[in-house]
């Protein structure tokens, strides 16, 4: 078991978690289980985001023998991209992953991220439609979400951040100091936060790597593809006034 480091760590591991009572200690079992013997300072931020079930004293339970882990909490829900924002802005490692609590990703999909970076990216975003046009990964999502998911990420290619495949995958890995410029501007509670993410970042020429990698959609996602759809769309044009207004213009390296 690693301990919990005084010094900064290598690796930060954020969790945005609100009601994840039924799914996250797997989740978080696998992550110790797999960066232990790894032999490198690492911690787990858990960002409990106003749980209304036991989530947090799940965590806490979990955490007396896990002293890597870090239970932040929220007194009231503020969203995923609130939740991630005070995880990333409290985080201390070199490097910095943002994992969701359901544990779609497996933690060994990491290796993908890590190589990129090693390869020169600043940002390194776990890609699921790139992995379902390669027979050597698997993605296993229900058929409306992936129906939804590229017709989505078709309006996002063209109204704000092109290029990029996938923007929503919960699995992105950042250089540490490219986290603290990204995530100290970041304004977006909701789900568009992965946009603003990516949209700010390639307007500060970062280089962003998308990587596939094996994901299984878990039940239970509290992600509804028609509501929260629109929602996003709302806040990837809230993201382009917020440029206009030249509201992302602090800090830039």
């Amino acid at each position: 078991m690693a301990p919990f480091q005084s010094d900064p760590p290598h690796l930060s591991v954020v969790i945005p978690a609100y009601n994840e009572a039924g799914r996250i200690l797997p989740y978080l079992a696998d992550i110790s289980a797999y960066l232990a013997p790894r032999a490198i300072p690492y911690e787990i931020l858990v960002v409990d985001d106003g749980s209304r079930d036991d989530t947090a004293a799940l965590v806490e339970t979990f955490q007396t023998h896990q002293p890597s882990i870090r239970l932040l909490r929220l007194p009231h829900n503020r969203g995923k991209g609130y939740a991630v924002r005070t995880g990333m802005n409290q985080a201390r490692g070199k490097f910095r992953l943002f994992a969701d609590a359901d544990g779609a990703t497996p933690i060994q999909e990491l290796e993908r991220l890590e190589a990129a970076i090693g390869h020169g990216a600043d940002i390194a975003i776990g890609s699921r439609l790139l992995a379902s046009r390669d027979s050597r990964y698997k993605v296993k999502a229900r058929w409306h979400r992936s129906v939804s998911g590229n017709l989505f990420n078709w309006f996002v290619q063209h109204l704000g951040v092109p290029g990029i495949r996938d923007t929503q995958c919960g699995f992105k890995l950042f250089r540490g100091a490219v986290a603290d410029n990204l995530f100290s501007v970041a304004r977006i509670n909701g789900y568009g936060f992965d946009l603003e993410l990516l949209y700010i970042a390639q307007r500060r020429g970062y280089k962003i790597a998308e990587v596939p990698i094996n994901w299984t959609d878990q039940p239970g996602s509290k992600v509804r593809v028609l509501r929260d759809g629109l929602r996003m769309f709302g806040e990837l044009l809230t993201v382009r006034r917020n440029d206009a207004q030249g509201l992302y213009e602090r800090g830039q390296p």
